[in-house]
């Protein structure tokens, strides 16, 4: 039998870092220095952290795993996968809600297989039903159909990786526990020509962290006070909100009424959205969770 620890007895290969990765741990190390030694002392802490426990999947195609997690569950991808020598994917994280979920491609030489009848993990969603039919279409199992027992609705289903999901209704926020209110800017996401240019800049100037998005050149960003997106491509250059309203079909209306223009009405995992454009040509967008 092969022993899997074998590889770390091997000569080590030293090789060059990403520029880009060596520029940014740099510009981290020296606001670390300049900060008293602390690396996060003026970062603010990441919307999604590790807690004492955090799932760890065994999947069978990663890939479409990641692909899958995103489109149902509105997972967001947190940094980029390491891919192992033989293709595989050997770590992976997404973001759901407060949390990291991790996971990996199978690797049955040190055990880590997906197991048919393993333990479930939870996770809570805006609409159940959907999110099961989102998954169904995706090729998911339902294993126990969407009903409410009592404690809100919840289902379950296997997807097509081997693992098993406990869907329940997200509850409803007690008022002051940030609530989204009608009219309160929710969302904010920074649209420029090039990403890549201007991951750089900011941050390296401001110290945005930033995590893949679901579409080509999107990503996710935090920093000090601030969370959005940046997207880059040949749209409208600039800052992009996104709103919250009570009922976004009555919305629209108004805001056709007002003069100006609705581009797309979409129902995504996290809400119905639309996207729209002022009277004045800025663009915006309308979110109802």
């Amino acid at each position: 039998m092969t022993d899997p620890f074998d590889a770390l007895r091997a000569p080590v290969q030293p090789v060059d870092p990403d520029p880009r990765f060596a520029a940014e741990l740099r510009e981290r190390l020296r606001r670390a220095v300049l900060n008293g030694g602390e690396m996060t002392s003026t970062e603010a802490p990441a919307r999604a952290e590790l807690h004492s426990l955090t799932p760890y999947l065994a999947v069978s195609d990663a890939r479409r795993a990641l692909d899958f997690y995103v489109e149902v569950f509105g997972a967001q991808r947190r940094g980029d996968p390491i891919v192992m020598p033989d293709g595989r994917i050997g770590h992976a994280e997404l973001v759901i809600g407060d949390t990291v979920l991790m996971l990996a491609e199978e690797f049955p030489e040190i055990g880590h297989v997906s197991a048919a009848g393993g333990a479930s993990v939870r996770i809570e969603v805006s609409d159940v039903d959907a999110a099961v039919e989102r998954a169904v279409e995706r090729g998911a199992q339902v294993l126990d159909p969407v009903s409410d027992r009592g404690h809100g609705r919840s289902g379950s289903i296997r997807d097509p990786f081997g693992q098993r999901w406990l869907l329940a209704q997200a509850p409803v926020r007690a008022s002051g526990q940030d609530t989204a209110r009608h009219g309160q800017a929710m969302y904010f996401t920074f649209q420029v020509p090039d990403d890549e240019a201007a991951k750089a800049f900011y941050g390296s100037v401001l110290g945005w962290q930033f995590s893949r998005g679901s579409v080509e050149g999107a990503w996710g960003f935090e920093g000090p006070g601030l969370e959005g997106g940046l997207w880059g491509g040949p749209r409208q250059v600039g800052w992009k909100l996104m709103y919250a309203v009570d009922d976004v079909p009555a919305a629209v209306e108004r805001v056709r009424a007002a003069g100006g223009q609705v581009t797309e009405v979409d129902r995504k995992p996290y809400g119905l959205t639309a996207d729209c454009v002022d009277n004045q040509g800025i663009e915006f967008w309308l979110w109802q969770p």
